[in-house]
Parts: structure tokens; sequence; C-alpha cells
């Protein structure tokens, strides 16, 4: 009886090994984000570029905060794409503040884009931040996730929350084929849809809407840990125009997202390890390209990592209404200035403003 078991266990094993040696090696994922040195790294140690209002993109639209589509800003370096989902007529929509300013379209179609560039990109981890302005239910948007293939690559953590090194390294995630993460900022539900994760337990934030050039790094948002929890800073600077209502300081960008000096990112960067001891996990930015690079560059030296891109990034486009011909505008290599030029308002500027003030109910007109 013993012999028989005893060939039996060496039937299976002789199998086991058979299998495993057909299938061949186990692929280990060995650059990650750009950067061999990055997978060995938790998702929780490593600083992204991320883009706010992602999806809000135009020239001489007072509502855009960006120049560039999301496979430019993905295929740039940017890693965190921020949205907000707005309910039109029962579709979750990516508009800025309200449909009738700024429609970046439909979160399926958005969705879609982003599901082609990371299946080209196989060893890119990416991260999504959804501000759920219309309180939509975490199992709405998981159907739209599940319609655009992107359940079967989302990572599902182990718990609702998790500090910031308890997260995996970026190569077990590629690995695991588990490459994108997702945070929203109301209505998450880690049971019915636990790849869609909470984020004020699982990030901190600094201040919004600033409109001077003291970023501090105060926490501004949170309902964790802020002192174990990964934390992002918004490094947009804003202006106040036109009654009131806070736009994108384009003027100012190159500085606003330059390596060093006033008010730039990498000053910012430099307070916040000063205050908590580590770098930022997110920097939320708008017009990411103005700087050539810059906010790419303080990525990279947070991160321990030199910033050497194959090609350039893209070129600023510019915002004022003399030079925003159609040449300039229709496609990802327009304009040519690597400088921020003057914000000239154009006459659909004005109605966007007007639109803004119409659409943002007793002066609550910060456009975030």
């Amino acid at each position: 009886m013993t012999s028989s078991l005893v060939r039996v266990a060496q039937v299976v094993l002789s199998f086991l090994v058979s299998s495993a040696l057909a299938a061949g090696p186990l692929k280990r994922a060995t650059t990650c984000n750009g950067f061999s040195q990055l997978c060995g790294r938790s998702f929780g140690n490593v600083t992204y570029v991320g883009a706010h209002d992602s999806y809000a993109v135009g020239v001489n639209n007072a509502a855009a905060n960006q120049d560039y589509n999301i496979t430019q800003q993905l295929a740039d370096g940017v890693r965190m794409l921020q949205m907000q989902a707005h309910n039109k007529s029962g579709t979750i929509e990516l508009c800025h503040s309200s449909c009738s300013l700024l429609d970046g379209g439909s979160l399926q179609d958005y969705l879609g884009t982003l599901k082609t560039w990371m299946d080209s990109n196989p060893n890119e981890v990416v991260s999504l931040l959804i501000v759920n302005s219309d309180g939509f239910s975490a199992s709405e948007f998981g159907s739209v996730f599940q319609s655009a293939g992107l359940d079967k690559i989302s990572y599902s953590p182990s718990a609702a929350t998790l500090p910031a090194s308890q997260w995996p390294t970026l190569g077990s995630m590629i690995d695991n084929g588990t490459r994108l993460v997702t945070f929203m900022d109301h209505h998450a539900d880690f049971t019915s849809v636990p790849y869609i994760i909470d984020e004020f337990s699982n990030i901190w934030e600094t201040a919004y809407d600033v409109t001077d050039t003291t970023f501090d790094c105060n926490v501004n948002r949170s309902t964790g840990d802020t002192s174990t929890s990964m934390y992002l800073i918004n490094h947009f600077l804003d202006t106040q125009g036109l009654f009131g209502i806070l736009t994108p300081n384009v003027g100012a960008a190159n500085q606003t997202n330059a390596v060093s000096g006033t008010g730039s990112l990498g000053q910012q960067v430099q307070t916040c390890v000063a205050s908590t001891g580590r770098n930022p996990n997110f920097m939320l930015v708008d017009y990411y390209e103005f700087g050539g690079g810059s906010v790419f560059q303080v990525a990279a030296t947070a991160n321990g990592v030199t910033y050497n891109p194959s090609t350039p990034i893209a070129s600023p486009r510019s915002t004022s209404a003399s030079s925003s011909s159609s040449s300039s505008s229709s496609s990802p290599s327009g304009s040519t200035s690597s400088s921020a030029p003057s914000v000239l308002l154009s006459g659909s500027t004005y109605a966007t403003a007007f639109a803004m003030t119409a659409g943002l109910l007793m002066g609550a007109a910060a456009v975030f």
C-alpha cells in the first residue's frame, strides 16, 4: 500500500514538473513605468505625475485644464488621470462642473481610449482618480469598466484601506496583469466593486484652488490615517477673473511646473518632504507639458531615477485668441512655442465665463 502511494506521488510530481517546464519560465517584468529600478518598489512608494481634469482639453476655453488628450498625456509620462463624473441623461459623462461648460465625452469612450493605450503598453501601471460629482453608485461605474474590459486589469486590494507601505510592487502588479488602480472620492463600495477604491481613506490631499504661489503641504481632505496613507499634492495655480471665476493661470504655467523656484512643483515637493519625511505619491498639474518635461523631472528625482526621454514630450499649445488657428490646435504637434503666452479672453471664453456663472450657484465659482 505504501509503495503504491509512493508511485502515485512520483507520477503526480513528474506530471507537475513536466507541465511547469512546458509552460516555460515565469515571466517577470524588468521595466516598470519606464524604469527597471521601479519594479521592486511598492506602488505606495513611487511618485507619479497626474493630469488634473485630464479630459478637460481645449484652447481658449476657460473650463479647460489640458492641451492634449489622454493618449498623448500617457505617452509623455502622465500616470494618474483625474476626472469629474457627471450625470448626463443617465450616462456617466466627464464634464467640468457642468456639461454645459465643457463636455469631455462619456466615461465609456474615455475608458475605451485608456484600454487601447494600456494594451499597447503592458509594462505600465496607471491610476485613475474619479470625482463622483453626481453620486453614481460604484456598481454603475463598475458596469462601464466591464464594458471597456478594464475590470480584468484592475487591481483589487486585500482590504478597503491600505497604508502606503502595504501596496504591492509595480513589478508584481504588471506580472499579475492588474495594472490599473482606480480611486473615487465618494460612494466607493469595496464589497460590490473592490477595484474602485475609496480615495480619502487611502490618500490625503493638499488644498486646491490655490491663487498664490504659496503651495503648502497641510492636510486639506482625508478620512484616514494621514501618517501612514499615501498623499496627493494639488499643484495647479489659478487666477481669479471675470465674475470671480477661478481659471488656470496659464501665463505662469512654466514656473508653476518648474523643477525649482518660487511656486514651483519642485519647491512644493521639498516642502512636503520636510514636513512629512516622504515624497508625495501623486502630483496633480494643469497643462503638464509646460516646462518642457519639468514635472517628469521632479517625479524622477523623487523616485531616484534619471529622466531622459527617448523622444521630446508634446509642446504647449497657444491659449491666445490671436494664434488659436486650426493649424495650431488640430493635432498634438500643433504649437511649437516653448513659453507660456498670456491668456486673452476671446468671445468663446467670455461665453464660457457667463455659462460658468449661470451654472455655479450663488458665487460657487471655483472650477476644480
